[in-house]
């Protein structure tokens, strides 16, 4: 089983990766983002980072996922069709350009078709306003004074991933659109695994 966790800033990905790693006993690969050297300055100065800071995130996703391909059951808490979201929002907001846009995604075209596809892409979902608070809770220095960018962020992720999703035809029966409770309750993350479960089970149909 190979299951990509993604969403918006905040929206649990490596608390419910780490949850799920351990609930199946498989391996984790976690997003290299936040030690990633370019983050910092991405953050302030986007337009003379974000292509770079893109590309950095991205090609360091691509190498995880290659060293990964041949495992049986793994659980990536980013993919790169998450990736190509933050370069549409980046796009949409003018921080990117047409050019820049295009040459990330000949990038793309090229390396997700040398990947095995994922079994099942998760996307999490989650209210603004348990977005910010979440932020908020893990207080990173570099989120700080990212209101705005995180409002455009927020009110933009959902209808673009379905856009990327639709534009590279993965198979909607592998896609499944998952709103989150508390994780720490035992309940719900036994509902969360038993939703899963059921969207993977109707992925092999």
């Amino acid at each position: 089983m190979k299951l990509g966790i993604i969403g918006p800033n905040g929206a649990g990905k490596s608390l419910l990766s780490r949850k799920l790693a351990a609930y199946y006993g498989c391996k984790l690969v976690e997003e290299p983002v936040a030690n990633n050297p370019y983050l910092p300055y991405f953050y302030n100065d986007k337009e003379t980072f974000s292509l770079l800071a893109q590309n950095a995130f991205y090609s360091a996703l691509f190498l995880l996922m290659w060293q990964t391909q041949d495992e049986k059951n793994v659980i990536y808490d980013s993919t790169l069709h998450s990736n190509l979201v933050y370069t549409e929002l980046l796009r949409l907001e003018g921080y990117m350009t047409a050019m820049e846009v295009a040459l990330t995604y000949a990038i793309a075209d090229e390396h997700i078709k040398r990947l095995p596809p994922l079994d099942l892409e998760i996307i999490l979902v989650r209210s603004t306003e348990e977005l910010f608070k979440n932020v908020r809770k893990r207080g990173r220095a570099i989120e700080k004074g990212q209101e705005e960018y995180l409002n455009f962020h927020y009110a933009n992720y959902y209808h673009v991933i379905r856009r990327i999703l639709k534009n590279y035809k993965f198979p909607e029966n592998k896609v499944l659109f998952l709103e989150l409770g508390d994780m720490e309750d035992p309940k719900e993350f036994a509902r969360i695994v038993s939703v899963i479960e059921k969207a993977y089970a109707d992925s092999l149909k």
